[in-house]
């Protein structure tokens, strides 16, 4: 069956926890052409707000591995992306990122899925919630 209304509110298991590092913070930041940015350098450096999607990409895999949804990331595009802060990610933080689907709408062969991962430290903090709408195509007949 592939993915449809039928499947809102679908929540996978929390991802392995992930070490949010200076050196990592510092990287991203390099990678944005942000570096000498004093907020991501330091003794408690922050992480560049994007550096979410480096950790609710990773829950993506559950949804793509789903075979009753029959998604493909080749299929895919990443139509629209938002942040809802709770607080920084901050050097030292472990976390954990939990996918759930929150809208779907077909239209002909195309689904456009609306997914929130929700960021929270390994102690159960919330940090931030990713939101991302996709646009997939499905295989045609």
């Amino acid at each position: 069956m592939p993915i449809s209304e039928a499947h809102v509110g679908r929540t996978y298991p929390p991802t392995e926890p992930y070490q949010v590092s200076r050196a990592k913070i510092t990287e991203f930041a390099a990678a944005l052409g942000d570096g000498p940015n004093p907020a991501y350098r330091g003794d408690a450096p922050i992480a560049p707000p994007t550096f979410a999607v480096v950790l609710s990409s990773a829950a993506w895999s559950a949804l793509f591995d789903d075979p009753e949804l029959g998604l493909a990331l080749s299929r895919t595009v990443h139509t629209d992306q938002r942040f809802g802060w709770s607080r920084p990610l901050r050097a030292g933080d472990e976390v954990t990122a939990q996918l759930t689907i929150e809208q779907v709408r077909v239209r002909g062969p195309v689904a456009f899925v609306t997914i929130a991962v929700r960021l929270a430290t390994t102690e159960g903090e919330d940090v931030c919630t990713a939101t991302s709408t996709l646009m997939h195509r499905a295989v045609a007949a």
